[in-house]
């Protein structure tokens, strides 16, 4: 009975913070694959860990996970990309994830492969008529199906991207579909977007009533372009809940650039709430495509990785509306084969990206997990549900030494502020 007690205690803990709008975790989209390929996973003790959602939740106090899905998947021959997620295996992972007592984000890919900034691919199946009309009813007719499906198999999603990485349009012909704020592009362009967009909310409103809308977009360190595709797409009557960003600073940029977006987004949609969907930081191999050099604030490693978390989650506490924070891939560990570290031999993914939260080294047991200095990012996660915590100390960006003030409701201070309460570094201070 005792035990009994202390499980609903859990639980209750865990859906407080859900209730309260508070979600924490991340998208564990190959963590079947690993499992399939035996890559155990180990805590800091050593331990192996039997169920890793189970031990994410009780242990880690993570509330949210988030999967993909593809419409056909193609991925074949040797080289694996990460593309496996067809509706029966996210149907069986959402219901792991609802069966723990989490919420679980369901992301629309609306193509049969990775669909991004660069790339938005219409399924090979739904090629057979192209025409807007056509495709607006494939993705309603699609989504409405998908959805069905997993409440039927108690899999309900709590959150719906509908596309993802959509920041520049979806499903695209040709080159006039693509959609850009800072470029040419025509009204046409904006109304077919929504109206494709729509098409899905409708069949989300449908089916999952109480499910929150996602809109996704990566452009995190571009204010102007984030403001820009919100107001298009609300001239365009889209309907959605919650704006999704993606923010890898390697790619956006440092954290000025973030907060001058979460400013102006707050500032312009405090209608909406914002979730960090991704987000990640590598523990070695600095990416050698990375667009930013942010490795002098905080290096490729374990340590790098730690800090740059902590540093994310101290400046997201300045934001009411900001509600979410997922770290992307947080279960790879490596390719996936127990013997070959260098891919060849890779049963699960063909490169790695080192990014992780666990070690690609497998002992005979399984995977260690990263573990800085000050601690693993899998317990430092969970400091977002309650940032006063954490030990918050000042954050000195590499190109930025003096730190942003900000207003308690998250505006960033273009002048000196006078007498109040304000925050600054993610401390709280009284002028």
């Amino acid at each position: 009975m005792k035990k009994i007690l202390l499980f609903i205690s859990f639980i209750l803990s865990i859906t407080a913070n859900a209730q309260n709008g508070q979600y924490v975790g991340g998208d564990i989209s190959m963590l079947p694959e690993y499992e399939t390929h035996n890559s155990g996973y180990l805590d800091a003790s050593g331990n192996k860990i039997p169920d890793l959602i189970t031990y994410l939740v009780e242990s880690c106090k993570w509330n949210s996970f988030r999967v993909r899905l593809f419409v056909n998947p193609t991925e074949t021959g040797s080289s694996k990309t990460g593309v496996v997620q067809d509706l029966e295996y996210v149907t069986k992972l959402g219901k792991r994830i609802k069966d723990a007592g989490a919420q679980f984000m369901l992301d629309f890919h609306y193509s049969d492969s990775w669909a991004d900034p660069s790339k938005q691919s219409i399924p090979s199946s739904w090629l057979t008529n192209t025409s807007n009309a056509s495709l607006q009813d494939s993705v309603y007719n699609y989504t409405k199906r998908c959805l069905q499906h997993l409440v039927n198999n108690g899999a309900t999603p709590d959150f719906i991207q509908v596309g993802n990485e959509i920041s520049y349009g979806m499903l695209w012909r040709n080159n006039d579909d693509k959609c850009y704020t800072t470029k040419a592009a025509t009204d046409a362009s904006w109304v077919r977007f929504a109206s494709l967009f729509n098409a899905g909310a409708k069949a989300v409103r449908e089916v999952t009533p109480d499910a929150k809308i996602v809109f996704h977009i990566e452009r995190s360190g571009d204010s102007n372009a984030a403001k820009g595709i919100l107001d298009r797409m609300k001239d365009n009557s889209a309907d959605y809940d919650v704006v999704g960003l993606s923010y890898y600073p390697f790619y956006h940029g440092f954290l000025s650039s973030l907060t001058t977006t979460l400013n102006t987004l707050q500032s312009s949609y405090a209608d909406k709430e914002i979730q960090i969907v991704e987000t990640a930081y590598p523990f070695q191999y600095f990416p050698s495509d990375a667009k930013v050099q942010t490795k002098s604030t905080w290096p490729g490693t374990a340590d790098g990785q730690y800090n740059f978390i902590k540093d994310l989650i101290s400046t997201l506490a300045s934001y009411s509306n900001v509600k979410g924070l997922y770290y992307w891939f947080p279960e790879e560990a490596g390719c996936g084969d127990d013997s070959d570290w260098d891919g060849a031999g890779a049963t699960v993914i063909s490169s790695w990206l080192n990014r992780g939260l666990w070690w690609e080294d497998q002992t005979q047991t399984g995977h260690w997990p990263v573990a800085s200095s000050s601690g693993t990012v899998l317990d430092l996660m969970q400091t977002f549900l309650s940032p006063d915590a954490l030990n918050i100390t000042q954050v000195t960006e590499h190109n930025n030494n003096d730190v942003n003030i900000f207003s308690v409701q998250g505006i960033r201070l273009n002048t000196p502020p006078t007498k109040g309460i304000y925050i600054k570094g993610g401390k709280k201070y009284i002028k």
